[in-house]
């Protein structure tokens, strides 16, 4: 069984004590994040983590002003946020989860995102204004694991990707330590069940199965959830991170520099929403200072300011954009940030939402990015 490492635990409570002094300083409620549990030695045999766990410096620019660091989170940018996660508290259901439109539609996904928009605020269950109805979202999380004896959570792979990236981010960062070893136990399950329905080209698709085929959005959103398990401490195969690496090269169109739906990039047409994704897992697989993710990028920017205003799949695309910009460095991020910043808080509904779906926890994740409180949107 694999377990968080002495320097997991220790990045952790530097980002919660970095959380309660940012939160203390902004002018919205104050709040005190939980502090991690006691940490365990690493398995010798668990592998290197995908990406650094600590987060790049910012430029001396923006790291010079503002009281948090980050002045690109602009005071209307933080003002969008709040009524964004007031809205979600608003429809939040009894039992803790968040649907699509409050018709119980893929509420494994939705309440996953919920939490990780809670804790890109670093605002975590147990802690804080909203400690208690994270505790509500978490145990439904929790109960959704051990009502799945075989370790997959929700009805299609792209909810469960989502799952396990919530249970990774949320490890060691409740307060009751039998939560946490209830989260290690579900995070556990969940990987298992993304390691052994691989298929051989790399990639999944809808369904826990080897042969249930593949595509980029769903390969996309599995890997970035093992990513995060792996650099939390959990064993990931080598193998399985370079057959990812083979199915985005495969899904890479070397003309257009773009990632297309299904792994045949040199006959099909890349999209913004695949692009975005297959950059970011790119880089997160190790690829980095590769063409294929120069060349992604170089892609994603010939598409603003187009891009900023509208498209198929914004806010998944988006999801991806701002964090492919993240890992690419300070100059990449600083030009798209502001840019998608302003285009949410100009689309953000009267009632605080985005949308009754994935788009509000999305939004504000995205808006959230200056941050960093989350390991797997550092660089």
């Amino acid at each position: 069984m694999s377990i968080r490492g002495d320097s997991n635990v220790f990045r952790r409570l530097c980002q919660v004590l970095v959380a309660c002094f940012v939160a203390t300083a902004l002018a919205a409620a104050p709040m005190m994040a939980a502090a991690p549990k006691t940490p365990k030695a690493a398995p010798k045999t668990a592998a290197p983590v995908v990406v650094p766990a600590a987060p790049e410096t910012r430029p001396a620019e923006i790291k010079a002003v503002g009281g948090d660091g980050a002045p690109e989170l602009t005071a209307k940018a933080s003002q969008t946020i709040d009524r964004g996660l007031k809205f979600l508290l608003s429809v939040q259901k009894p039992d803790g989860s968040w649907d699509e439109g409050g018709e119980g539609g893929h509420e494994v996904a939705i309440t996953s995102l919920g939490l990780m928009a809670f804790m890109a605020q670093a605002q975590f269950p147990g802690s804080g204004p909203y400690g208690r109805q994270l505790d509500r979202a978490k145990s439904f999380l929790l109960k959704k694991a051990k009502d799945a004896p075989d370790g997959y959570l929700g009805s299609v792979m792209y909810e469960h990707g989502l799952a396990t990236l919530a249970l990774s981010e949320m490890w060691g960062m409740t307060r009751d330590a039998k939560d946490d070893d209830a989260i290690q136990k579900a995070l556990e399950a969940a990987v298992k069940v993304i390691l052994r329905s691989q298929n051989e080209g790399g990639g999944w698709r809808y369904q826990p199965q080897v042969d249930a085929g593949q595509d980029t959005s769903v390969t996309v959103m599995v890997f970035v959830a093992l990513a995060s398990a792996r650099q939390a401490g959990i064993v990931v195969p080598n193998e399985t991170i370079k057959k990812v690496v083979s199915y985005l090269e495969g899904a890479w169109n070397a003309k257009t520099g773009g990632f297309t739906y299904p792994a045949n990039g040199s006959g099909g047409n890349p999209t913004i929403a695949c692009t975005a994704g297959g950059t970011y897992a790119a880089q997160l697989a190790g690829q980095r200072d590769s063409e294929m993710v120069a060349a992604a990028l170089r892609y994603l920017e010939k598409q603003a300011p187009g891009i900023f205003t509208g498209g198929g799949y914004y806010y998944y695309a988006h999801y991806y954009a701002i964090q492919a910009m993240v890992q690419a460095g300070d100059e990449q991020y600083a030009s798209w940030y502001p840019r998608i910043r302003d285009a949410l808080i100009s689309k953000q509904l009267p009632n605080g939402s985005w949308g009754s779906s994935y788009e509000t926890p999305m939004a504000i994740i995205i808006l959230a990015t200056p941050h960093r409180y989350i390991p797997i949107y550092q660089r």
